[in-house]
């Protein structure tokens, strides 16, 4: 089983030589560099709206619900 090189070895020096804080700057830039290319995003008003067609679910309900969404997706 041949494994994929994730990080080629130009990076894997220039990590080494990183500090704490540079190193967290680029884990957070990596891994938003992979979210992106996996295109996997959240359309908030399309999943409300899904939401709101759940029997049940009412106005003030459905507010309460996207509020606890927002709270873990950090949506300000």
């Amino acid at each position: 089983m041949g494994q994929k090189e994730i990080i080629d070895r130009d990076t894997y020096r220039k990590i080494k030589k990183m500090n704490r804080e540079e190193l967290t700057k680029f884990i957070l830039q990596y891994g938003d560099e992979l979210l992106g290319e996996q295109g996997k995003t959240i359309d908030l008003p399309a999943l409300e709206a899904e939401l709101s067609k759940i029997k049940g679910i009412g106005g003030k309900r459905l507010e309460e619900i996207m509020v606890v969404i927002e709270k873990f997706l950090d949506v300000e």
